[in-house]
């Protein structure tokens, strides 16, 4: 298993696969290399692209320096892209579409980028964060309450009662808790861009990479309006809608347009 070093000295670990220029997927909320979509998509793209999947910090086989900050997430990132080469593409989902777009704003390594409905909450379409979300999941992890730091989670994505129930039941559960202590980590780089105000203007001007801002043609109208508010908010970002998709994206779906948008440069 490689690994590349980031600027704290926190192992990150990767894994790549297939041939062609470096394309790094970058997992949402509670995902990591051995759980999540990534490597399902990574198989489907192999063929054109060197592939490379890494456990985010604190996750899977990565470490987890303290104190956390969103810049130590974006050093991560870089830290694969040199590891690689010096330059990717880019490919991000869900809090991994946030922690991309703040990376392509601070990094020269990203030739292209695209972003997959990032959660941002940018009107009255559904309730804003609340202002106390983050001190709550901190206080769960610290409190040893991994389990209850998942449920607090699970509803507010709108997972329903019955459904937490059940996935407490499953082997799953065990996985989800295991990084808990990882989703104050997403809601740190998400939370300045949900409380249901308009994004800020020149946020990520430094992001002037081509960029396409994606969401799925079946998911609820709070993320879809999201998606085409930072579509505009990034510099060469555009906007495309996945039909029949929802947040829980298919990796068929996706790979072909990451193949087609990647590739009209080589």
């Amino acid at each position: 298993m490689p690994t590349a070093t980031s600027k704290d000295g926190t192992r990150i670990a990767y894994d790549r696969e297939g041939q062609g220029p470096a394309l790094i997927l970058v997992d949402g909320a509670m995902c990591y290399r051995a759980s999540g979509p990534a490597k399902p998509l990574a198989k489907l793209l192999t063929n054109d692209f060197t592939v490379i999947t890494y456990d985010r910090r604190g996750r899977g086989e990565s470490g987890d320096t303290a104190p956390y900050a969103v810049e130590r997430e974006v050093e991560d990132l870089d830290a694969v892209i040199q590891a690689v080469g010096g330059s990717a593409f880019v490919y991000g989902i869900s809090s991994g579409a946030a922690l991309a777009l703040e990376a392509a704003n601070r990094l020269g390594g990203i030739r292209k980028l695209v972003l997959y409905e990032a959660p941002f909450v940018v009107d009255s379409s559904i309730s804003p964060l609340p202002g106390d979300f983050l001190a709550q999941l901190k206080q769960f992890v610290a409190a040893g309450k991994r389990g209850e730091a998942v449920k607090l989670f699970m509803r507010r994505v709108g997972v329903p009662g019955f459904g937490i129930f059940v996935m407490q039941l499953l082997p799953v559960w065990k996985k989800l808790t295991g990084i808990a202590h990882t989703l104050p980590y997403d809601i740190t780089i998400i939370q300045n861009y949900s409380t249901g105000k308009a994004l800020p203007q020149g946020q990520w001007a430094n992001a002037a990479i081509p960029a396409i801002v994606a969401d799925g043609g079946k998911s609820p109208a709070w993320i879809r309006n999201s998606a085409a508010a930072l579509a505009k908010a990034v510099p060469n970002g555009s906007y495309r809608t996945l039909p029949g998709q929802t947040h829980m994206l298919k990796p068929q779906a996706v790979a072909p347009m990451l193949m087609e948008f990647f590739k009209e440069e080589l």
